[in-house]
């Protein structure tokens, strides 16, 4: 039988192992952003509020690797790595598909949803081992993630309008 110190060390081990999950998963999706955001030549909106959201990603990373400090940890570098090739390798699928413009918003709403769970998992972790900080800082970087989902969702359609508008006009590029 655990005592309640390990338990509470096992709870804390284990917060620690998916904020360092987290740090990954932001670094991979600012790989997997600024590449998308590059190579949008004829979309804008989306564009635009993909760059926001690059910034907001970047300062979440920096408040997770805050989080790890307050319990004398560091990201995990090869995590990041792994990341971030993940992100490189979908952007060069992206690439080779002509609805690239289309493919990258619906992977984007996927993985904004990823984020979110994640985040959810991060919160109740938090306040099981009585980290309120933690807490409150996921809870602030929650309410990003589902604005840029709740944004992708509601502009999907409209995309994909555009894209199939674009994609019927002969000569006119569609793809990004």
């Amino acid at each position: 039988m655990q005592s309640a110190q390990t338990g509470h060390d096992v709870r804390t081990e284990r917060l620690i192992e998916w904020l360092r999950d987290a740090h990954a998963m932001e670094a991979q999706a600012e790989t997997m952003l600024t590449k998308q955001a590059s190579r949008i030549q004829h979309y804008p909106e989306l564009k635009a509020r993909i760059e926001q959201h690059i910034t907001e990603t970047q300062n979440q990373a920096r408040l997770i690797e805050d989080c790890l400090r307050r319990h004398d940890r560091s990201y995990s570098g090869l995590k990041d790595l792994g990341g971030k090739m993940m992100a490189m390798g979908q952007a060069m699928g992206g690439m080779m598909v002509n609805d690239e413009i289309v493919k990258g918003a619906q992977m984007g709403y996927v993985f904004e949803n990823l984020e979110i769970a994640s985040y959810k998992i991060l919160i109740a972790a938090a306040e099981a081992v009585g980290d309120l900080e933690t807490k409150e800082v996921c809870e602030r970087i929650l309410v990003e993630e589902i604005a840029m989902a709740d944004w992708l969702r509601d502009h999907l359609a409209e995309l994909t309008h555009a894209y199939l508008t674009r994609a019927a006009e002969p000569h006119v590029e569609a793809k990004r």
